[in-house]
């Protein structure tokens, strides 16, 4: 069962990945509160920015955070150097302790932190529904569908970074969202556990489960926020 206990500000460690044009700021413990910016201190801040909206992700999750209000409430406790995904705007890199043991508990938090945020993308799509999405640097001029289809294909490519296909249409039934999503949940236990991959993929340059969950749950509330900050609501 998880702990509903509330996370201290002073237990809030977290990472700096440097590139050359771009830096990112991630919770370790928290994986999809990640944010980018030209530096350092603009990354840092930015994720404390959004301390309140990435609680709200995990709160029915059944976990609590008590998010820094400032960056002074968070320690850096390292620092890696970003590669030409960092500077196109994408946390690209883990740490040295993704790769260690995974204890079940662990990995069954990471899963509510990864189901929380695919219900979070179901509600912001379900919210936006209806209302013209504004153009600009925010998002660029996707619209709605195009966004989820987006974060959807993207999770399609990401299951093979734990050695697993993506499933395929059966007959005259499409893949849905949430076979892909139940396929990566599959795939990230039997990565945990070192057990053999049901449907095998070729990639030999493997994620961590950790870094797998980070950077899947980052790619989805990123588009969350996306399409909260660009709906536009008539009054």
């Amino acid at each position: 069962m998880v702990s509903k206990r509330a996370t201290k500000t002073s237990e809030l460690p977290i990472y700096v990945e440097v590139g050359t044009k771009r830096t990112f700021a991630s919770a370790v413990q928290w994986p999809g509160w990640s944010r980018g910016g030209r530096d350092e201190s603009e990354a840092v801040a930015a994720l404390a920015a959004y301390g309140e909206r990435y609680a709200a992700v995990v709160t029915p999750a059944g976990l609590k955070l008590v998010p820094p209000k400032d960056p002074a409430g968070f320690e850096i406790i390292k620092r890696v150097k970003g590669n030409a995904t960092t500077d196109f705007g994408v946390p690209a890199m883990g740490i040295s302790s993704d790769g260690g043991p995974l204890p079940r508990a662990e990995l069954e938090r990471l899963e509510r932190i990864l189901v929380a945020c695919w219900d979070a993308l179901d509600r912001a799509a379900m919210n936006a529904r209806g209302l013209e999405l504004r153009k600009g640097p925010r998002g660029g001029g996707r619209d709605l569908d195009k966004i989820v289809e987006h974060v959807a294909g993207a999770e399609e490519m990401y299951i093979t970074k734990l050695g697993a296909r993506a499933p395929k249409a059966a007959g005259n039934r499409n893949v849905r969202p949430n076979d892909v999503r139940d396929a990566i949940l599959a795939a990230l236990r039997a990565s945990a556990r070192g057990l053999p991959i049901a449907e095998p993929s070729r990639v030999k340059s493997l994620w961590t489960p950790r870094y797998f969950v980070r950077r899947a749950a980052w790619h989805v509330l990123d588009h969350v926020w996306e399409i909260e900050d660009r709906a536009i609501r008539r009054r």
